[in-house]
């Protein structure tokens, strides 16, 4: 258990999806059961095996900034615009005066992944130092002429850091910063550091989140070169089937999720609606990939919180759709959970797979399961895999317990958990 009687809520959702650019409309597309995955627009997919993602369409983060602070999206990839607008989104559903807030008890933490540059900002130095040969370049012309055709600032527009540096930078925020690196599992490990921070009475206030951005032409080559993904072109609202018999791989998307977290004194002085509490973190390493360092995470967390399997009214997973991901969740979840089976929510069968900043908006989710008593039905369930031993909840249901148990990792074996309960004062 915690080591001191602070406790810490969430009071802020700020969620930028492919269904939805706010937490209001984010629920209103989960309760429509409406997929956000969709053909690809933002560029020409035509030559790639596959063309479609959970893309935002006409993203542009200059309707979420302050006038005075748009000038700094210059400066900015993709990635970090949805991070920065997902940040104000988050302040602004708290109800955040920040001229209230101490800078210096004021942190940001931020997931962070692979941030892939927009190619016409490499294209000159690409072809200013090809030798016409295949897989090789004239090193010398690189550094002659190559190099100085790339624009000085490029680099800062693709550091994972600049995500909680740019968010902090536009709050005034000087307290703990950190960028947690570690793929799907970033945005998940930066709300169970914050959680501790506040615990240990380091600071009174955080945004937490995590955001990325997949779809872009250099990172989809990638993707499509070394990622298992589906190759469902013909129907992209049903190519994310998590955990399910006849899934055939990942599904791409973009979007950010960040929230508003703080100490409870510190909430309830600024008279902000609380959401959710969290009361348990857990974190592990799996070795093997079989689902055994998810277990350990868990269970880490059910002891932090004080609860048992018994008390989860649901589990919001990780539910990547990959078949030997899902097969290794559901081992870990099983050792944990045995016959209790209880009901399982997977966000990514909306918005694909949103790699650092999938954690944060998919317990966002959950989240509003809780505040409004229901709990979002998982998309394109239709048969149960006997290698995937859990009850995906395929329609919406009522929320029965006051805790949730969220569970991501990454393909290199990090894992966490999170358990939040519906406040109750």
């Amino acid at each position: 258990m915690a080591s001191t009687n602070r406790r810490t809520v969430l009071t802020g959702i700020g969620v930028l999806t492919s269904v939805g650019r706010n937490a209001a409309a984010f629920w209103q597309a989960l309760m429509d059961r409406r997929s956000g995955v969709h053909a690809i627009q933002t560029f020409d997919p035509t030559g790639l095996p596959v063309r479609f993602a959970g893309e935002i369409a006409d993203f542009d983060g200059k309707d979420y900034l302050e006038k005075k602070d748009r000038k700094s999206l210059g400066l900015m990839a993709r990635t970090i615009r949805l991070a920065v607008s997902a940040a104000q989104l988050a302040l602004d559903d708290g109800k955040v005066d920040k001229s209230k807030l101490d800078p210096d008890r004021f942190g940001v933490e931020f997931g962070a992944g692979l941030i892939a540059s927009e190619l016409p900002e490499l294209a000159d130095a690409a072809r200013i130092s090809a030798n016409c040969q295949p897989g090789s370049v004239d090193l010398e012309k690189w550094g002659e002429q190559g190099i100085p055709a790339i624009q000085p600032k490029w680099m800062l527009k693709y550091l994972p850091n600049m995500l909680a540096c740019h968010v902090s930078i536009l709050h005034d925020a000087r307290g703990p910063n950190n960028s947690i690196t570690q793929s799907d599992v970033a945005s998940l490990l930066a709300l169970g550091e914050a959680y501790r921070i506040l615990t240990r009475d380091q600071a009174d206030f955080f945004l937490v989140g995590g955001a990325e951005s997949k779809i872009n032409p250099l990172s989809m080559v990638r993707q499509c070169l070394f990622e298992p993904l589906s190759r469902r072109n013909d129907a992209p609202a049903k190519a994310c089937r998590p955990f399910e018999r006849q899934r055939d791989g990942i599904v791409l998307g973009e979007g950010a999720g960040v929230f508003v977290v703080e100490d409870l004194k510190h909430a309830r002085a600024r008279g902000a609606r609380i959401y959710a509490e969290i009361v348990g973190f857990g974190a592990a390493f799996d070795t093997k990939g079989n689902g055994d360092g998810l277990a350990r995470a868990i269970r880490s967390a059910f002891s932090d919180a004080g609860i048992g399997p018994r008390d989860i009214d649901h589990i919001n997973a990780h539910g990547l759709a990959a078949r030997a991901s899902d097969v290794a969740e559901s081992k870990g979840l099983q050792s944990v959970f045995g016959d209790l089976r209880p009901p399982v929510f997977a966000g990514k069968s909306y918005i694909g797979n949103l790699g650092a900043g999938a954690a944060t908006t998919e317990l966002a989710a959950s989240v509003l399961g809780l505040e409004h008593g229901v709990i979002p039905a998982t998309l394109n369930y239709e048969e149960a895999d006997p290698d995937c031993p859990v009850n995906v909840s395929a329609e919406h249901r009522r929320a029965n317990k006051p805790y949730v148990l969220k569970v991501s990792f990454s393909q290199m074996g990090q894992c966490a958990a999170l358990v939040v309960r519906k406040f109750n004062g």
